[in-house]
């Protein structure tokens, strides 16, 4: 069960990866969602989350051009249901909360097929504009964002506040810009969310996106009691809001969600589904939250499309591990304007699985994203052309092994795609943080120097790049730099950069905390490593065979040598009035904005929760707490005003 669910989290975090942070899905929603659906049912039934487990966060991380910007609030990703009875079950829950025999109120709104934008409103004016990122840190995207008609560069409000929405492009735009010549673009969500990601603003002004604002998830002097209320003020603000309905009733929602499918065929812009939400803002919040979602709204997707082809060839693509993963070729098929030529297949187990092989006849479904799911033959026979797991790499000729449901590369020294791979994720953000250093960067590097191992970065020079196309002396000189600054490095981002299975940034981030230096990091026993939260045996396994494999340490040891210096980490303060306990911080607060104080009690050994419950020891409480409040004081909560947290703290 255990390497089930290891398998799972890898993949599912590489799928993530590549929608978040590439803006190139890999996977349908559909098999996405069955997915996450199994690890969960997995981690249920065991009692383990593993550390890196994508049902611990959302989406991804800050890609390099941009500079990270912190959200006021969290932005929160949402539940989904694809039925009827599981979107009853639902409502079932919210009736639970409401309690009393109290009559809901829902709002119903368009799911937007486009890129989250949170914009940041202040002294009336547009401040910020920043992408999702992974709900916490997102990309500063203000220069876009001041491209956009839709959105408002001033509003009546001077208080300070956030609002989130989501950015699309029009099919009637996609068509007239696609027969103009300028350019082709292949859809209309990929080609939003390349114009706000390109750090020209240019490119996004040329690309005519819209806005639909639909929530406001921060606010200063201004309490909102329901969704009425809050989309009022973002009309009397001018903000951009798309049709929205209110339902005081689930069979009235449910008429109309019957509807959408017809409806949606006439829209000028994409919706993979409808959000409804409860109109009640103060029993949104008593609700609460899970690691991921609110439980006050939920998403219900739309049904896949899906269509058959043929699969014309089935290749084998070499990872930064050495995973050999099947990509099927297809005949192109034609979703909703979206021309389809591949699709993942998960191993090799799930070739046989589904019975398919190149000439075979397959249903493939697509949920708004551009590379599908192969569902199964729909062939009566047994594959003519049948796919077996080759017996040498195809990109080195090396010796390929099977583990588990897995094929790897054995040859981890000199298999281009692996170092490349290695070399990419060593230099990425949440790694050693290289400037300018891309995928591109990588292969250049290994094909024109024959870089073979991540310590040989550190010995190119200015003059290595003399006469190579592409790199003029500016160039050559900024990544000399940036590779020469990485080498003054956090312990964490080290320990993140040195590719460590099963060890994500949290993972890297806990080691650093514990251990303190690398030095004790790399002699941790295994009952040393499982004593840490969240550190389960197979991770700790890694870890101690990480650093047991000689050829491993002697790469460690020639990095430190050419001087990359981890900084050991600094230790979490300790206060006895913080230490151990749960804070809820809520409210409009002066010192310090809710964030910095959450930050603040993690720093000093405690923990900031997002909701009230038993376990709560204190509510930090601000002007207009609201329903936090209430609950604190309903379940005896002791609660503090800001002042009193900071003479309690001692400072």
């Amino acid at each position: 069960m255990l390497e089930r669910m290891k398998y799972l989290v890898d993949l599912l975090n590489e799928y993530s990866d590549a929608y978040y942070f590439s803006n190139a899905p890999v996977v349908s929603d559909a098999e996405f969602d069955a997915l996450l659906d199994e690890l969960k049912a997995l981690e249920e039934a065991s009692g383990v989350v593993l550390p890196n487990s994508p049902t611990l966060h959302v989406g991804g991380n800050v890609p390099a051009g941009f500079q990270p910007h912190t959200h006021l609030n969290r932005l929160w990703s949402l539940d989904k249901v694809r039925t009827e009875p599981e979107l009853l079950d639902w409502e079932e829950r919210c009736e639970r909360y409401a309690g009393n025999g109290s009559q809901l109120e829902f709002v119903l709104e368009y799911k937007f097929d486009g890129l989250t934008i949170n914009l940041t409103y202040d002294h009336g004016k547009l401040v910020q504009a920043a992408t999702r990122g992974n709900g916490v840190v997102g990309e500063g995207i203000l220069a876009q964002a001041m491209t956009i008609r839709s959105i408002p560069k001033t509003v009546p409000y001077k208080g300070r506040f956030e609002v989130r929405g989501e950015c699309y492009m029009r099919l009637s735009v996609l068509k007239e810009l696609n027969a103009s010549g300028v350019e082709q673009l292949k859809n209309a969500r990929n080609a939003a969310a390349g114009a706000i990601r390109n750090l020209d603003p240019k490119v996004t002004a040329a690309r005519r996106l819209d806005c639909c604002c639909y929530n406001v998830g921060y606010i200063e002097g201004k309490r909102f009691e329901t969704r009425r209320e809050m989309y009022s003020f973002m009309e009397e603000n001018g903000l951009p809001v798309s049709d929205y309905r209110f339902f005081g009733s689930m069979e009235q929602v449910l008429s109309e969600l019957r509807k959408m499918p017809e409806k949606r065929s006439q829209l000028d812009f994409l919706i993979d589904g409808m959000v409804i939400k409860l109109n009640d803002i103060r029993l949104f919040e008593e609700m609460g939250f899970t690691d991921k979602f609110p439980r006050g709204e939920i998403a219900y997707k739309f049904p896949a499309e899906e269509l058959t082809t043929t699969i014309t060839d089935i290749t084998w693509e070499v990872g930064r591990t050495g995973k050999l993963t099947p990509l099927a070729h297809v005949e192109p098929v034609d979703f909703m304007g979206v021309t389809v030529r591949k699709a993942t297949l998960n191993n090799y187990d799930d070739i046989l699985r589904k019975n398919v092989g190149v000439g075979s006849r397959v249903l493939i479904r697509r949920s708004n994203d551009v590379i599908p799911e192969i569902l199964k033959s729909v062939d009566e026979h047994e594959p003519l052309n049948p796919v077996a797991i080759p017996e040498f790499c195809p990109a080195c000729g090396a010796k390929v092994e099977r583990r588990g449901v897995h094929a790897f590369c054995t040859n981890s020294l000199s298999c281009t795609p692996q170092i490349v791979g290695r070399l990419e994720h060593f230099a990425s953000r949440n790694a050693m943080d290289i400037d300018g250093f891309s995928e591109k960067t990588a292969l250049l590097l290994v094909d024109a120097f024959g870089l073979k191992t991540i310590p040989e970065l550190y010995e190119l020079t200015e003059s290595s790049f003399s006469g190579l196309p592409g790199f003029g002396e500016k160039k050559a000189h900024n990544l000399i730099e940036a590779i020469e600054k990485s080498k003054d490095c956090r312990l964490e981002a080290f320990l993140f950069a040195l590719g460590i299975p099963n060890v994500g940034s949290k993972s890297a981030k806990d080691l650093a905390t514990r251990f303190g230096s690398f030095d004790a990091v790399r002699k941790a026993s295994r009952e040393e490593l499982t004593a840490i939260p969240d550190i389960g045996e197979i991770v700790a396994d890694s870890i101690v065979s990480f650093f047991a494999d000689e050829h491993i340490e002697a790469q460690i040891e020639r990095l430190l040598e050419l001087g990359v210096h981890p900084h050991e980490a600094e230790a979490i303060a300790q206060n006895d009035f913080v230490t151990g306990k749960t804070f809820v911080v809520t409210g409009t607060l002066e010192r310090m904005g809710r964030k910095e104080i959450e930050d603040l009690i993690a720093s000093l050994g405690g923990k900031a929760a997002g909701s009230v419950s038993k376990k709560t020891d204190y509510v930090v409480a601000g002007e207009n707490a609201g329903s936090k409040l209430d609950k604190a004081q309903q379940l005896g909560i002791k609660v503090l005003t800001e002042k009193e947290f900071f003479d309690a703290i001692g400072e």
